[in-house]
């Protein structure tokens, strides 16, 4: 069995994939971009400098700019106050007292959660916003209107 030079960029390109998909790197599907454009130059009869050339123009040129793209983008907040990630991240909960340590036991979403007061001053009484959820307790700040 004869491979030739566009069978062998495929089959990286597959393996690439495959990898990827197993790691979850995406770097790893920029060069399989890359070896797949190699497949192709090798289908319309460049040599083998032609090929490596596509590969690494398209494969490293697509991680540098997806690295670029994501040195771009602002980081993402912590999980503990990402509202992607706790979709009550904003919500207001009703503080009747706080604790002289500046936590509380509250009422929400039908059963009581410890609590534990952020911002300046001293925690009073009233309406709170949910600013985090750590572990099994609400961060809460009071709210200013």
């Amino acid at each position: 069995m004869d491979l030739n030079a566009s069978t062998l960029w495929w089959l990286a390109t597959g393996v690439l994939v495959a990898v990827e998909l197993a790691t979850g790197t995406f770097y790893l599907l920029m060069l399989g971009v890359g070896t797949a454009a190699a497949a192709v130059a090798a289908h319309a009869g460049l040599g083998t400098t032609g090929q490596l050339l596509a590969a690494a123009l398209i494969g490293g040129g697509a991680v540098a700019l997806w690295h670029r793209r994501r040195g771009l983008r602002p980081p993402s907040q912590p999980p503990s106050s990402n509202r992607d990630v706790h979709l009550d991240i904003g919500s207001t909960v009703h503080v009747s007292h706080w604790k002289v340590d500046g936590t509380a036991r509250v009422q929400f979403r039908g059963s009581g959660w410890d609590a534990r007061h952020v911002g300046s001053g001293a925690p009073i009484a009233g309406e709170h916003v949910v600013r985090a959820i750590e572990g099994n307790q609400l961060v809460l700040e009071h709210t200013t209107h």
